[in-house]
């Protein structure tokens, strides 16, 4: 299983946000390039970046916090947050991201996602973030009436190779993430599951790994020491 430890970005600092309410938000790294590196010496392979504000407001403000990232080496980068036109993730392609990451566009524009799914293969993943089951988009403020594992269905028929899914209430909230919605996600054929969303101890992780869950992404609980990185690492990490 790869492991993605979590750098969300807003305002150019590394924070994390509490079931995606953005006012309720904790700076964890006024230096996301500093945590990037700190993530790098614990022996992480992978890393998960978001542009919270490029989600909100559809902006590339910390494009260059990203770039900067990216220019550490010896990460492979998955970027999310606000990426809808295939401009900008060329633009995170050539910054040296491996992945792209289509969130709000992936249910507003199908066709087009299932185009660049088509075009840039295994680059691309689509973020399915889901709120009582239906999928949520624009920042995790609009909740559709779609059901988000029938989503991951219709994706996965139109050729997406990846689907991160976060349970947006468990996201977060260090209660524990949703076993139940991985189970019926890695029954989907032809798509490599990312678990997202309230992962708060090592059992989680060995729940995940033994399930053959293809990743796991981490956030509050590495900043809080609830799950220490380097033993997770150590423990459950697979690399190409």
């Amino acid at each position: 299983m790869k492991l993605y430890p979590a750098i969300d970005l807003r305002g150019g600092q590394a924070v994390r946000l509490y079931q995606g309410d953005y006012d309720q938000m904790t700076v964890y790294n006024a230096d996301p390039v500093a945590q990037a590196q700190q993530f790098i010496d614990a022996g992480a392979k992978y890393l998960h970046v978001v542009d919270l504000d490029g989600a909100k407001d559809d902006t590339t403000a910390n494009l260059q916090t990203i770039a900067a990232i990216a220019k550490l080496g010896g990460l492979k980068i998955e970027v999310g947050g606000g990426i809808r036109d295939e401009a900008r993730i060329q633009r995170y392609l050539d910054l040296g991201a491996d992945r792209c990451i289509l969130g709000t566009v992936a249910v507003k524009n199908f066709d087009f996602t299932a185009e660049m799914a088509q075009k840039y293969g295994a680059q691309i993943a689509v973020g399915v973030d889901m709120k009582d089951g239906a999928v949520a988009v624009n920042g995790w403020k609009e909740v559709t009436p779609e059901p988000g594992v029938a989503f991951c269905r219709r994706c996965a028929a139109a050729g997406v190779k990846a689907i991160i899914a976060t349970d947006i209430s468990r996201d977060g909230t260090m209660q524990g993430t949703n076993m139940a919605l991985y189970r019926e996600l890695l029954t989907i054929p032809g798509i490599e599951v990312t678990a997202s969303g309230g992962i708060a101890a090592m059992a989680e992780l060995a729940e995940l790994s033994a399930m053959h869950c293809h990743a796991a992404i981490l956030g509050k609980s590495i900043y809080t020491g609830a799950i220490d990185l380097d033993k997770a690492i150590r423990l459950y990490q697979s690399c190409d």
